[in-house]
């Protein structure tokens, strides 16, 4: 397998977007060659199946969904009230929904990890990976609530951004920030 890893960063972002316009069923090494604009064949030079090929987009839409050290540092900051952390949740639905292809392709990821073990084994790696660092962070910044409650949070607003993304006529974008100050309301305690 060739080793150019800009190219294969490149083949595998293609493949996210791939995944997020034709589904899992349109990816195929050719749909990802013709998305990255590379010779025919770049592709499976690159990658040993199109199992490795999910994989490895599974493993890229979690890198760049990941913030980025001022976002980190801006969550730390401020006061430790339940509206500071309704302002943090808006945020991170804002930034996630802004990969709108990302979190489509994750979608399509999810449901073809139904059908695949090593799919599913990888998802699952990085998901409760990316749950246990969002509720350290919270509970190491200071900001109410306890570990379950980043949890809640989280689960309701992986499908407030689902709505925004599938069905965006749902929720306007002012009811959904409404709902966000809802949600923070009824699940973190208000006292310290």
């Amino acid at each position: 397998m060739r080793q150019n890893l800009a190219r294969r960063s490149a083949l595998v972002d293609a493949a996210i977007e791939v995944l997020a316009r034709d589904g899992a069923r349109g990816l195929t090494f050719r749909a990802v060659d013709v998305e990255a604009a590379v010779p025919k064949g770049t592709a499976s030079n690159y990658f040993t199946s199109r199992d490795e090929l999910l994989n490895q987009a599974g493993h890229r839409i979690y890198e760049r969904l990941i913030p980025d050290e001022a976002t980190v540092a801006g969550m730390v900051t401020g006061p430790h009230t339940r509206e500071r952390t309704a302002e943090l949740v808006r945020q991170v639905v804002e930034r996630v929904a802004a990969f709108r292809t990302g979190f489509l392709a994750l979608l399509e990821l999810r449901l073809e990890a139904t059908r695949r073990p090593e799919l599913r084994a990888v998802l699952t790696a990085r998901v409760a990976e990316d749950v246990e660092q969002n509720v350290t962070q919270h509970l190491a910044s200071g900001l109410p609530g306890d570990g379950d409650a980043v949890r809640m949070l989280y689960l309701a607003t992986n499908w407030l951004v689902v709505e925004r993304l599938t069905l965006p006529g749902v929720f306007s974008e002012e009811e959904a920030e409404r709902l966000i100050g809802e949600l923070v309301e009824r699940v973190l305690p208000s006292g310290p």
